[in-house]
């Protein structure tokens, strides 16, 4: 990402944190930069040493929790519960409604590419769901996949 929209987003997500009545300490953004700099989803220990790393000071794995908690709470970071890993929200600077996340997976290179489901995919779902006697708790979807780049190499 470059500087310039590493700064915009990170404007837009102090706004968004504002806006709910909360903050956006210099950690969290820490935080958040670290996610939103990465290719690839990260652990809470992966996020931990890299933040050691660049910032010459370490940082308990429970606290980045705490920290990614609060993230994903304010929608500026998702939690891909398939592999314990988080990643930045794709949309934190956009100025449009966004509709349920879907994450698609590449099982090879671990991409991830944050789509939206339409509302009316969300409601058969659900209603599928609670046909079988079950409610949906949460309507993220992830899916493996093969990128573009790694499904034309296996090719």
């Amino acid at each position: 990402m470059k500087a310039s929209q590493l700064k915009q987003t990170l404007g837009a997500a102090e706004r968004t944190c504002r806006d709910s009545g909360v903050r956006l300490t210099e950690k969290r953004k820490h935080i958040l930069t670290i996610l939103l700099r990465s290719k690839t989803p990260l652990s809470a220990y992966e996020i931990a040493d890299q933040y050691s790393r660049v910032h010459e000071e370490s940082i308990p794995a429970m606290s980045v929790y705490r920290m990614l908690d609060f993230l994903v709470e304010e929608n500026l970071a998702h939690k891909l519960n398939s592999e314990n890993k988080y990643l930045a929200c794709g949309h934190i600077a956009c100025d449009h409604s966004h509709q349920t996340p879907q994450f698609l997976i590449c099982s090879r290179c671990h991409k991830v590419r944050e789509i939206g489901i339409k509302p009316e995919v969300i409601a058969a779902l659900r209603d599928t769901v609670e046909g079988a006697g079950y409610y949906l708790q949460t309507s993220q979807l992830e899916l493996d996949c093969l990128c573009d780049d790694c499904g034309r190499s296996a090719a």
